[in-house]
């Protein structure tokens, strides 16, 4: 983006100057006034339509509670697709986030009294929230979802949101809890957060665990995590196990493993690897494959 600031005597870029300051300033009168007499003396600025679309951003904000999920939907693709770049292009970098996210939290706001929908699962105030940057308002919105661990979208953004408030450490059993609920729902997750470390676990992932190449693998990610990063086993102890998916029996079954190898019950530990065995045989190769190295 070009500073709106150079060549500070120009006409043009004083006339741009004054529209970015009083939209940074949220004046929404004052904002209509230097557009039009940019849009009078330069009817051709090229930032002209990215300001005129910021500007109507900000004349259109309302206290309105939305009528229903589409009228949400409307409004989310407009801020999304059509105000949120127009701000990438003639904002200062640094008021861009602020400026958005109160347009995120006044949508959010809007929104505060429509169900969760399967149909229409981002027509919702709990990803407005996290768009907004309030983690502990979205947590609060997703806590009002009945039964909300069980669903793909509700679980994503409050593993997002403990991310954010907390850190990876806190949000390991939700990380795990997605992974066996939606894998594809995780892997898409992985890029929002932006961890460097995830992210090379997930690589890691993708070269060594023998599977399909595809987002179903990552089901068995928490289990594998125990294996290459024990560690964590405690904390991946804490996701609410869901005994009719493998996935998660594999992670809470290596997670009992570990604990008997450290109190050297050999008789138990023989029967948990025969299970193991038979839940995942590429999982059981890799377990057996990480005791064969330190036993040589």
């Amino acid at each position: 983006m070009q500073q709106l600031d150079i060549f500070a005597d120009s006409r043009d870029v004083m006339l741009r100057n004054d529209v970015s300051e009083c939209l940074q300033q949220r004046d929404t009168a004052s904002a209509r006034s230097a557009l039009k007499a940019l849009a009078g003396e330069y009817p051709d600025d090229d930032e002209l339509p990215a300001l005129t679309v910021l500007v109507h951003a900000l004349e259109a904000e309302s206290r309105v509670l939305f009528a229903d999920h589409e009228a949400l939907a409307v409004a989310r693709r407009a801020l999304a697709n059509e105000v949120v770049p127009a701000a990438a292009r003639v904002l200062p970098r640094h008021a861009v986030q602020p400026w958005v996210a109160s347009l995120w939290r006044s949508l959010a706001l809007r929104a505060a009294a429509l169900p969760f929908s399967a149909a229409a699962e981002d027509c919702h105030a709990a990803p407005l929230w996290l768009k907004a940057g309030d983690w502990e308002a979205a947590r609060e919105c997703v806590k009002g979802i009945e039964s909300w661990w069980h669903l793909a979208a509700p679980l994503a953004w409050m593993t997002e949101t403990r991310y954010r408030a907390d850190g990876l450490d806190a949000a390991w059993p939700l990380l795990a809890e997605l992974a066996w609920l939606a894998p594809a729902r995780f892997v898409a997750l992985l890029p929002v957060l932006g961890d460097a470390s995830l992210d090379a676990l997930r690589r890691r992932f993708d070269a060594e665990f023998p599977g399909n190449g595809d987002s179903e693998d990552f089901r068995f990610f928490p289990a594998w995590l125990i294996l290459v990063k024990p560690v964590l086993a405690g904390r991946l102890a804490e996701a609410r196990v869901r005994r009719e998916h493998k996935p998660s029996r594999a992670t809470a079954l290596l997670g009992e493993i570990l604990r008997r190898e450290r109190e050297g019950d050999q008789h138990e530990l023989v029967g948990l690897r025969e299970q193991l065995c038979r839940l995942h045989g590429g999982l059981f190769d890799i377990y057996m494959g990480a005791r064969k190295v330190q036993h040589r």
